[in-house]
C-alpha cells in the first residue's frame, strides 16, 4: 500500500485530498506545519499566533474525522526567515513579493520532502488545485492547470523542481470546488462551509501596511512624476505599489497613478494612465520544468500575476540567470517582485521573478 504524506492546512482542500487519498487505498498521514512567530521574535502578534493555532486544531479535527495519523512539524524559524523577512526586505527595497509563492518554494514542498524521508512516504500530498500528468512518449510529468479554472493555482506552484513531479499528488485538480465542498459535506468534515483564506496568513487583519509599518522604520520621501519633477512627499515606499491611484495625495486635472518605486532614492514615480503599460520584462531566479535551458527564443502565454491572464510572448536568455519576456501586447502594470510564470496551453513551462 503507497504511503502519502498530505499537507494538512485545517482547510476543506486540504482535509477533502487526504479523505479522497483514503478512499483510493493509500496509507495516509496528515502533516501541518507549526509557523507562528515565538514570543521574543520581532514578528510576535498574539492574533497571528492564535490563527495559527486554529489552523492546526482544525487539521488534527478532521485528521481524526477522517481516520488517518497527523503530525504537526515546527517550522517557525524557517518560515520567519523565507518568507516573512523576505516580505519585509523587498517592501522596503521598493518591490511586491508574492510570499504565497516563496511558501510552496521553501517551507511546504521541500519541508515535505524532508518529511517523506523521515516516514518513509512514497508520496506528499496538497490541496492545490492544480494537475500533474505523466507523458508517455516524451517520459516526464508535467504540471498543469486545474479543470477549475476559477481556482486553478498552478501560477503558485512554478517553483517545484522538475525531479519531485512524479512523487506529487493533487487530488483537487480534476473537481471543482462546489463537489469538494459537497464531497465534504457529505462526510460530515466540519470545515465544509468555512470560507476560502483570501489574506496572508501572518498579516492580521488584513493590513498588511500596518504590519510593515509595525516592523519597518518608514521613511519619508519625495513623489515625483516621470520628469523627476517634485510633486509632494511620502511617509514610507513600502505604503505604494505599481498601478496604484488611491491614497496619493496629489490633485491634477488627470488622475496620477504609481508607475515605478525607486527604493535606492525612495521616491514613488507618478505617471499617467498610458505610462503605466510597458511591452517588455526582465526576470530572474529562472525555474523551468521542461528543460533547465532556454536555448532559443520561445512563443509562450505569459502571467504576470496571479488574477491576470495570461497573454502571448515570446521568452529568451539575456544571460545565466535572466530571462527577456516580450510581450506581443504592452502589459498595465508590470510590478517588479511579483512572478511572470509561462504556460503552453495549459502546461506550466516555468516562471520567475520580475526584476
Amino acid at each position: 500500500m503507497p504511503r502519502v504524506l498530505v499537507a494538512m492546512s485545517g482547510g476543506v482542500d486540504s482535509s477533502v485530498a487526504a479523505f479522497l487519498l483514503k478512499e483510493k487505498g493509500f496509507e495516509v498521514i496528515g502533516a501541518t506545519f507549526d509557523l507562528s512567530p515565538y514570543p521574543h521574535s520581532l514578528f510576535w502578534v498574539k492574533k497571528y499566533v492564535s490563527v495559527h493555532k486554529q489552523m492546526i486544531n482544525e487539521a488534527k479535527k478532521a485528521a481524526k474525522k477522517i481516520g488517518i495519523r497527523h503530525y504537526v512539524f515546527n517550522l517557525r524559524k524557517l518560515f520567519e526567515k523565507k518568507v516573512i523577512e523576505n516580505f519585509c526586505r523587498e517592501y522596503k527595497c521598493g518591490k511586491t513579493p508574492n510570499p504565497c509563492i516563496r511558501c510552496n518554494q521553501f517551507i511546504k514542498f521541500d519541508a515535505l520532502f524532508k518529511a517523506v524521508r523521515k516516514l518513509d512516504a512514497d508520496y506528499i500530498c496538497t490541496g492545490h488545485y492544480a494537475k500533474i500528468q505523466y507523458n508517455k512518449g516524451q517520459n516526464k510529468f508535467f504540471l498543469k492547470k486545474a479543470k477549475d479554472r476559477t481556482k486553478d493555482q498552478s501560477y503558485f506552484l512554478y517553483v517545484l523542481k522538475p525531479k519531485n513531479l512524479k512523487r506529487i499528488l493533487f487530488p483537487l485538480g480534476e473537481l471543482k470546488k462546489e463537489q469538494v465542498r459537497k464531497i465534504a459535506h457529505k462526510v460530515k468534515l466540519d470545515n465544509y462551509n468555512h470560507r476560502d483564506s483570501q489574506e496572508l496568513c501572518f498579516v492580521a487583519r488584513k493590513d498588511y501596511r500596518e504590519f510593515l509599518n509595525r516592523f519597518l522604520s518608514p521613511k519619508p520621501g519625495e513623489i515625483v512624476d516621470t520628469g523627476r519633477h517634485i510633486l509632494g512627499k511620502h511617509k514610507g515606499i513600502f505604503s505604494y505599489t505599481i498601478g496604484q491611484r488611491k491614497g496619493l495625495g496629489l490633485t491634477a486635472k488627470r488622475p496620477y497613478y504609481v508607475v515605478a518605486i525607486d527604493g535606492k532614492r525612495r521616491r514613488v514615480v507618478v505617471g499617467f494612465e498610458k505610462e503605466l503599460y510597458s511591452s517588455s520584462l526582465i526576470a530572474k531566479n529562472i525555474n523551468f520544468l521542461g528543460s533547465d535551458k532556454l536555448t532559443k527564443p520561445l512563443r509562450v502565454k505569459a502571467k504576470i500575476r496571479y488574477k491576470h491572464p495570461a497573454h502571448e510572448a515570446v521568452i529568451s536568455k539575456v544571460d545565466k540567470n535572466r530571462i527577456k519576456v516580450k510581450f506581443l501586447r504592452p502589459q498595465r502594470a508590470i510590478t517588479p517582485g511579483q512572478s511572470v510564470v509561462f504556460y503552453q496551453k495549459d502546461i506550466v513551462i516555468g516562471g520567475g521573478i520580475i526584476e
